[in-house]
């Protein structure tokens, strides 16, 4: 692909999480968008490196690096990588995630603070590094993938859930106090989507699932990664401290 004339040409994007999944899908949107894009991984070295060559065999620009969205250190790693490598930053979604499922009364400390330290900890990290940046260059699109259990709340996942409302409050104070630097910041909460974690799924509890859902399906990961890649254009210039969902209308 030729970045020329491109609605994202050139501009430098950072994406958490971007080895398999929604992450990837986003980093392949961006890039498809004209987008020089850093795909981020913890543990899947395979699957963002398979992510990068898709980027390189279309024609794009990647780069992989690893970091620990929890360490500090490996943040502020990463994103001076980044600046060092293209000159700056332009994008940030922040996307990693994981789940550690349990009832209430079972989960256990750690079980609450590896979610919200990786979703919700690691999102204010990135964010914190990005603006420095950004503010820099007076432009700048940050996008946090939330989820519509942050509106309806989930059963086993008080963590999962807390982590991702906590993802809108970043979004609308950061949204705020960045909005005067060109900087916009919203949240895309994405419903079902088909990715590794549903692909298992028993069938009763998919069918049970997809039943609530207005328009009768699972979402696709590229469904997600077209609405991040228009928050990231000119064309959501004016869009800032919003929460969008992804969902089939499961949220109404």
């Amino acid at each position: 692909m030729s970045a020329s004339g491109l609605p994202l040409s050139g501009r430098p994007a950072l994406v958490t999480g971007a080895g398999r999944g929604i992450g990837r899908a986003l980093a392949l949107r961006l890039a498809r968008a004209g987008a020089r894009v850093a795909v981020n991984y913890s543990h899947s070295q395979e699957g963002a490196e398979e992510t990068a060559a898709e980027i390189r065999a279309a024609g794009g620009e990647a780069l992989v690096i690893c970091a620990d969205v929890t360490d500090p250190a490996a943040v502020e790693a990463m994103f001076g990588e980044v600046a060092a490598t293209w000159g700056g930053l332009g994008i940030l979604v922040n996307n990693a995630g994981v789940v550690e499922d349990q009832y209430l009364a079972f989960m256990k400390e750690e079980q609450w603070r590896r979610v919200l330290e990786v979703s919700l900890d690691g999102a204010w990290r990135c964010s914190k590094q990005a603006a420095k940046l950004m503010v820099r260059s007076k432009w700048g699109r940050i996008v946090n993938i939330s989820s519509v259990a942050a509106l309806t709340g989930d059963i086993m996942r008080t963590n999962y859930a807390a982590a991702k409302a906590g993802l809108l409050g970043l979004t609308r104070a950061t949204a705020r106090e960045l909005a005067r630097y060109g900087i916009t910041v919203n949240a895309v909460a994405p419903g079902m989507i088909e990715t590794a974690l549903t692909t298992d799924m028993p069938t009763p509890r998919r069918e049970a699932l997809t039943g609530r859902i207005p328009l009768g399906r699972f979402g696709k990961p590229e469904e997600v990664a077209e609405v991040v890649a228009w928050l990231c254009g000119e064309g959501a210039g004016y869009v800032t401290g919003q929460t969008l969902c992804v969902d089939g209308g499961l949220h109404t």
